[in-house]
């Protein structure tokens, strides 16, 4: 019998239950298990050789984002975020999309694309001829670098060419494609242009100076879509707003920039969990947000024939399952067990689906209730807990703050003090 990740009242359940809950659904061992609860599973060791000048270790928060079917299947969801709500909340918006069959998805596969730039050309579109010209050449030079991708079906594909026009004059711009299968790929990208430079000199007289990957990974795009029927995400009105509100990120980049934060609220909090560069996912979604030459939305939403909500997203999701602190973190490594992903494009179809959900969550509080009802609930815990509170003193102070509708640190502190003396 297949597992369901479909669980009422997780968020109910103390750290511990919730973690048997999670061991049972993946499958990870008991010292995996001891290891997240640890709070403590990155030696300093191994930290020290992770970076440099190290001298500790900060932990993040762990949660599970329950809910979630994505091609038909059940998915536990590990999220490292310091924010509150996040976790809550795409998880409750998984739920809604259950009722519409929940996450379908799609890739355009893992492909990434290093560039070599050029300068110093007398004839720049004549060179950028003789590059395409060379392209077997080239791609072969490549592949070399890297057997063993070759080997898993991955490598170099093909190459564009552009001519720029620049502050410094033309420049010639080589882009080696190169299928990087389950890795992130930037050290094979590197290197493969690196190893192509001398002959992108030799075709064009003039000289190389970088050789480096693009984090806008325009050809390595995930995408999933999701239909909520309209009485689970409200009735009509609420549909209404959550529209109006996508409208005005269409139209505003002021508000499109909070918009398409939220959206990595989710994306971002997964690829911390299982080790991921969360920096490259960052600049990648932004940039591409912004192709057009207008910063949009990375996400729409808008009605289907019968009135309910339909949200579609498409971003360029540049993971790995091989390399990186994937391989490294210990901890990284049982979230990815946790989620049980097969394939880097599995783990990116995940992440976007979660960012889909943490977009409408937002959209969904601030066209009806707002934003701050729900996030302050759980934002009034870490006041408390700043102003001296612990144990059930916490959850006290905190409802107290929320019930007066005055969550501030100074609030908190004065209702520390009084129930001390009570």
């Amino acid at each position: 019998m297949s597992k369901s990740s479909e669980i009422s009242g997780f968020y109910k359940l103390s750290p511990a239950d919730r973690l048997k809950i999670v061991k049972e659904f993946s499958g990870i061992s008991s010292e995996d298990a001891e290891l997240i609860q640890s709070m403590s599973g990155l030696k300093l060791e191994a930290a020290d050789r992770m970076i440099e000048n190290v001298i500790g270790a900060i932990p993040v928060p762990l949660g599970i984002a329950v809910n979630f079917l994505i091609n038909s299947r059940d998915y536990l969801i590990p999220m490292a975020i310091e924010e509150p709500s996040v976790v809550a909340a795409a998880s409750n918006i998984a739920r809604m999309a259950r009722a519409g069959g929940g996450f379908h998805t799609s890739n355009t596969g893992p492909v990434m694309i290093g560039q070599i730039q050029a300068v110093g050309i007398v004839d720049p579109h004549a060179a950028r001829m003789r590059i395409l010209e060379a392209e077997d050449e080239i791609v072969a030079k490549a592949n070399e670098q890297d057997p063993m991708l070759v080997k898993v079906g991955g490598g170099a594909r093909g190459i564009e060419v552009k001519v720029l026009d620049s502050t410094v004059g033309p420049m010639v711009v080589t882009e080696l494609h190169v299928d990087c299968r389950d890795a992130m790929g930037a050290n094979a990208v590197n290197t493969m242009a690196e190893a192509v430079a001398p002959i992108i000199e030799r075709l064009t007289g003039g000289r190389v100076y970088l050789r480096i990957i693009s984090n806008l990974a325009s050809k390595r795009l995930v995408r999933s879509r999701a239909t909520f029927p309209k009485e689970t995400v409200g009735g009509e009105e609420v549909v209404e707003g959550i529209i109006n509100a996508y409208a005005f990120a269409a139209a505003d980049p002021y508000r499109c920039a909070t918009h398409n934060k939220g959206i990595m609220n989710g994306v971002t909090a997964v690829a911390l969990a299982t080790g991921q560069d969360t920096r490259a996912l960052e600049a990648g979604a932004h940039a591409y947000a912004a192709q057009s030459g207008r910063y949009v939305p990375l996400t729409t939403w808008e009605r289907n024939e019968g009135g309910d909500l339909v949200g579609t997203i498409e971003i360029p999701m540049a993971v790995g399952l091989i390399g990186g602190a994937t391989a490294v973190h210990p901890v990284a490594k049982i979230c990815t067990r946790i989620l049980g992903v097969k394939s880097a494009l599995e783990l990116g179809e995940v992440m976007v689906s979660v960012g889909l959900a943490q977009n409408l969550a937002a959209l969904r509080a601030l066209s009806s209730e707002g934003i701050q009802r729900g996030h302050m609930k759980l934002h009034a815990r870490n006041i408390a807990i700043s102003a001296g509170a612990v144990g059930e003193v916490v959850d006290k102070v905190a409802a107290k703050m929320v019930e007066e509708r005055k969550v501030r640190f100074d609030r908190a502190k004065e209702l520390v003090e009084e129930l001390s003396r009570s």
